[in-house]
């Protein structure tokens, strides 16, 4: 876990996702390169102000709803 350092660009900062790389195919199938984005949210944990993708702020509050 990389909690407290400094976010980089578009990677998650638990569990260190990032964008892909992907192509789109027009009609007459020329390859057209694009990146995909995972989605990210500003989060706060441990008063750290963090960018976190969305898979893991759900896995984090269905951890916190289950009793230990």
């Amino acid at each position: 876990m990389m909690l407290g350092t400094t976010p980089m660009a578009r990677i998650c900062s638990i569990c260190g996702r990032g964008s892909l790389k992907s192509a789109s195919r027009s009609h007459s199938n020329i390859k057209t390169i694009r990146r995909r984005h995972i989605n990210l949210q500003k989060a706060r944990i441990e008063n750290h102000s963090v960018l976190v993708c969305t898979n893991c702020l759900r896995t984090r509050i269905k951890n916190a709803a289950v009793p230990a």
